[in-house]
């Protein structure tokens, strides 16, 4: 499995959110570098985000999700464009950042 995984559940559907692409960026001081990108599958998820023996560097890394083109799609007007989760890695295990979205709100959390 992926040392980052992640999924986006549409809340106003009450299921996974098809179709979503995902950035994945690394803070280097000021600046942000573009590690990879991906696209959501029916369930959601990335499931190669990142291959499996790719082991992030601890710092400061952020999530881009591009919610206006997934809500465009479906002829729905949404508030945020885009959605960034920034989260801090400090060592080798495990990261699950999910994201919870609606076309005029949103939530995360560190999931398992």
């Amino acid at each position: 499995m992926s040392q980052l995984t992640t999924h986006v559940l549409d809340t106003s559907k009450g299921r996974p959110a098809e179709g979503v692409s995902v950035f994945l960026y690394r803070q280097h001081n000021s600046e942000w570098s573009e590690i990879t990108i991906g696209t959501t599958n029916k369930d959601g998820r990335i499931p190669n985000l990142l291959r499996n023996d790719i082991i992030l560097e601890p710092g400061a890394y952020k999530l881009l999700f591009e919610t206006k083109e997934y809500f465009d799609q479906q002829g729905v007007h949404s508030f945020y464009p885009f959605i960034e989760i920034v989260f801090v890695i400090t060592g080798p295990e495990h990261y699950h950042v999910p994201l919870l979205l609606n076309p005029f709100g949103y939530s995360t959390y560190r999931g398992s």
